[in-house]
């Protein structure tokens, strides 16, 4: 998923997304590498297998939101809420 739009916002590597209402939004396989993500809602989104390796999650709400298999290799976690978020699977390298 490169260039699709969600909710208004352009879903691609390097992205701009900080602050963004994604909540619940349909992201699997999604690539977002590089992406900043920074304090955006991402509760309840479906990220199965996505890409965020080197994205920017600081302070990011991933409540809930469903990581299986997804890439979060190197990306920055500082802040980010991940109560009851499904992190079966998802590559933290």
């Amino acid at each position: 998923m490169d260039g699709v739009e969600v909710n208004g916002y352009t879903i691609e590597p390097g992205a701009n997304l900080a602050g963004a209402n994604l909540k619940e939004a349909n992201l699997k396989e999604a690539n977002l590498e590089g992406a900043d993500l920074g304090s955006a809602d991402l509760a309840g989104a479906h990220l199965k297998e996505a890409n965020l390796a080197g994205a920017n999650l600081k302070e990011a709400n991933l409540e809930f939101a469903q990581l299986v298999k997804a890439s979060l290799r190197g990306a920055h976690l500082q802040g980010v809420n991940l109560t009851g978020a499904n992190l079966q699977g998802v590559n933290l390298q």
